[in-house]
């Protein structure tokens, strides 16, 4: 059976301050079950729900640090493959 499979891409420079409203929008619509992204080219609707995949992968180089999160479901068949925890935390490092 062939899948239609629509996407949607954002690229643009962001200060941290930015970025903070995007994420919580994120976060606002996984909790409701709907989120709508869109710009000036074009828009896409998603309905998360049952069990999220979440991936975070974190690099840093010399001149470089990159923060990836992907989240994903399957509409038809919701199935967790990993039940591992992961640890978060924030804030500055601190001169002992």
């Amino acid at each position: 059976m062939r899948q239609n499979k629509k996407t949607f891409s954002h690229l643009s420079l962001q200060d941290a301050q930015s970025i903070q409203p995007i994420l919580k929008a994120i976060e606002k619509g996984i909790i409701k079950g709907k989120m709508t992204f869109s710009d000036e080219e074009d828009t896409i609707e998603l309905k998360p729900e049952g069990l999220l995949r979440f991936k975070l992968t974190a690099s840093e180089s010399d001149t470089k640090h990159q923060l990836n999160i992907k989240i994903s479901w399957n509409i038809d068949d919701p199935k967790l493959d990993d039940k591992s925890i992961l640890s978060v935390t924030s804030g500055c490092l601190g001169k002992k």
